[in-house]
């Protein structure tokens, strides 16, 4: 049973391949959540005790979690400070973005050969999601859908480990957006953008819908580090920058 996000529209990060999520498990879902939302903004301070009592957990899982995100390199630890909220700069967004395109583009090929009619439909019905979300004029809401049309190619992969990688990789995306601008904007006509990837793949076009996907990722690098030379219109909205807020974990399940 996968937990309701409490702090983002965006399904893409939320979704694990745990079937039966601990104490801990659900912890780390929050904070991945609350840093791809922006409630834990970049750069931020993880206080333990304080968000530990927002959550209604003991200080000893929140830790556990919070190390987990370290791992995934989205929280940093630094001696004599604590954790904080990575930050994404400028020179690390083309290496971001080259492993995106590495995880996008395997999985990519392995879902043109083995995903089921259902897979294929589920890619098209998360960019249905996406042409509804561009109509709200929300920018997050549409970088979100944005995001899980990507996540949803992936899992379609089948593959867990590429599955795993892309999670985090979609976080750390919103992270750079988040360091690199202080608003965040979306393309207005960011449907059609994804149109020729969510038509190659139903044709089973391996090599297209690997091209389709580098040019989209291209074009996204060109519009964080360059966004002046990009002449599209956006949505946009400020960044985020209030306090950390996290809603109470409720298990609905027995712990394993």
């Amino acid at each position: 049973m996968v937990p309701t996000p409490r702090v983002s529209r965006g399904t893409a990060p939320s979704l694990s391949p745990v079937t039966r999520p601990s104490t801990v498990d659900l912890i780390a879902v929050e904070l991945r959540n609350a840093v791809y939302a922006g409630a834990l903004p970049v750069g931020s301070a993880i206080r333990e005790v304080e968000m530990s009592g927002q959550l209604g957990v003991s200080r000893g899982p929140f830790r556990e979690a919070a190390q987990r995100l370290v791992q995934e390199g989205l929280l940093r630890s630094t001696p004599g400070r604590g954790l904080s909220v990575v930050r994404i700069g400028r020179d690390r967004v083309h290496e971001l973005y080259e492993a995106r395109a590495s995880v996008e583009t395997t999985a990519a090929r392995i879902a043109v050969e083995r995903a089921t009619a259902v897979e294929v439909a589920a890619v098209r019905a998360a960019h249905d999601d996406l042409v509804v979300a561009e109509r709200t004029e929300d920018a997050r809401r549409v970088g979100d859908a944005d995001l899980n049309v990507h996540w949803t190619l992936v899992a379609a992969s089948g593959n867990p480990w590429l599955l795993r990688w892309m999670t985090t990789l979609i976080v750390e995306v919103r992270i750079a957006s988040f360091t690199l601008s202080e608003e965040y904007a979306v393309r207005k006509d960011t449907a059609e953008s994804h149109v020729d990837i969510v038509e190659r793949f139903e044709a089973r076009d391996a090599d297209g819908l690997v091209s389709a996907i580098r040019a989209n990722l291209d074009d996204a690098v060109l519009r964080l580090l360059a966004p002046e030379s990009v002449e599209v219109e956006t949505f946009d909205e400020p960044r985020p920058s209030s306090a950390p807020r996290l809603e109470p974990i409720t298990p609905t399940f027995s712990e394993p």
